[in-house]
C-alpha cells in the first residue's frame, strides 16, 4: 500500500497486489480473486494446505514521483481460519446466527517506509 499528501493536504492511497500465492490471476480490473477457504466450521478446525509459506519479491512503484512525499508498507492477507464463535458452537453444540462471523482472515502488516524527497 502507498500512502501520499495531495497538494490539498488530504491523504491519498492505492493498493497494489505485489506477489500472491497459489494460481490465482488477477481480474480484468487487476483485482485478485480471495483464495480459498480450507475452514471446517462444524469441528472448528482448518487445513493449513493452501497459501505459500514464504512470498518473495523486489518491487518498484509504477507511479513514482520523485517530488512527493509518500510512504508505503506491505500487508499479508492470511489464509482463512476458524473464529473464536465457530470454537464456541462445537463446545457448546450451537448454531451460531447467520451473522455472526464463522471464520476469519488476519492481515498483518509492516512498519512504513518513508520517501521524502530532498530539498
Amino acid at each position: 500500500m502507498k500512502k501520499w499528501l495531495e497538494g490539498d493536504g488530504k491523504l491519498k492511497e492505492k493498493v497494489y497486489d505485489v506477489v500472491w500465492a497459489g494460481n490465482r490471476k488477477p481480474d480484468a480490473k487487476g483485482k485478485l480473486p480471495p483464495v480459498n477457504n480450507t475452514v471446517d466450521v462444524a469441528n472448528a478446525t482448518w487445513t493449513n494446505t493452501i497459501g505459500a509459506p514464504e512470498l518473495i519479491t523486489v518491487r518498484k512503484d509504477p507511479d513514482f514521483m520523485p517530488k512527493l512525499s509518500a510512504f508505503y508498507y506491505a500487508r499479508v492477507i492470511e489464509i482463512p481460519a476458524p473464529h473464536w464463535t465457530a470454537y464456541e458452537a462445537k463446545r457448546y453444540s450451537i448454531k451460531m446466527p447467520p451473522e455472526m462471523p464463522i471464520f476469519t482472515q488476519e492481515r498483518p502488516y509492516t512498519s512504513p517506509i518513508w520517501y521524502t524527497p530532498e530539498g
